[in-house]
């Protein structure tokens, strides 16, 4: 299966990494939370700059990283999200600062986090919130969202079936992703999000719908079931990305 391989990638990630991490200078925390509040008017849309990934391969080639954050937070995302794993997704580490040093707007890293001192290197990065998954973490994901909170990152906690929701509930991660996708096949359902979305806003917790944008019309069809939506692909395949944002903020 291949988030088993992209968790055993991760290990072996972790084991090079120091006991410390040097700070980038980012000390300004940007709230993913009333980012989304504070929309003004359109959908809330969180950008993920995409390069590559599992399912789809190379979606863009050579992307200048800064450039890209610049162009994408200057048409109407609330907040970027930086994918780091190297091997799957063709990120590095390095990307949370280059994007953090173009934008104001919060940078949320995304990477499959199963050590603690992934949460220690996100923090010094300069990344003001953190992607935590619920399938990866399991029974730990409790201790996780307490300490992405301590290190001032805001932890956004995936789920995808109604026992991780129950999961991710009994946390205190104010912000609950529903992937659309499954990680086991890499198939996407939008009706996920539509299916667990009452429990979760029952709880007053915000929602996030990830994966499986396509159109305006999907963005439509989802809005009455969440807050706000990450959607990466879709953007950046387009030959204009900004122009295919403003289409989802728009819409």
């Amino acid at each position: 299966m291949i988030l088993d391989e992209i968790i055993k990638r991760t290990q072996k990630r972790v084991a090079l990494l120091p006991s410390e991490f040097p700070e980038h200078g980012f000390r300004d925390h940007a709230s993913l939370i009333d980012a989304i509040q504070n929309s003004n008017g359109g959908n809330a849309v969180i950008a993920e700059i995409k390069c590559t990934s599992p399912s789809r391969g190379i979606i863009r080639r050579n992307v200048d990283m800064a450039m890209m954050a610049g162009v994408l937070a200057g048409s109407g995302c609330v907040a970027l999200s930086v994918l780091t794993e190297p091997y799957y997704f063709g990120g590095t580490v390095q990307d949370i600062p280059r994007v953090k040093s173009a934008v104001s707007i919060p940078v949320l890293r995304k990477d499959f986090i199963i050590d603690e001192q992934q949460i220690a290197e996100s923090r010094a990065l300069g990344a003001d919130a953190v992607l935590l998954i619920a399938a990866v973490l399991k029974e730990r994901l409790p201790l996780f969202v307490d300490l992405a909170q301590q290190y001032d990152l805001e932890p956004l906690v995936e789920v995808h079936n109604a026992k991780e929701v129950k999961t991710a509930l009994a946390t205190h991660a104010p912000l609950i992703g529903i992937n659309n996708r499954d990680l086991a096949t890499l198939t996407i359902d939008r009706s996920t999000t539509r299916r667990l979305s009452k429990s979760i806003r029952s709880a007053g917790r915000m929602i996030i719908s990830v994966s499986g944008v396509r159109s305006v019309d999907d963005i439509r069809e989802m809005r009455p079931y969440c807050d706000a939506f990450l959607i990466g692909s879709s953007i950046m395949e387009h030959e204009f990305p900004q122009k295919k944002l403003e289409e989802f903020v728009c819409a």
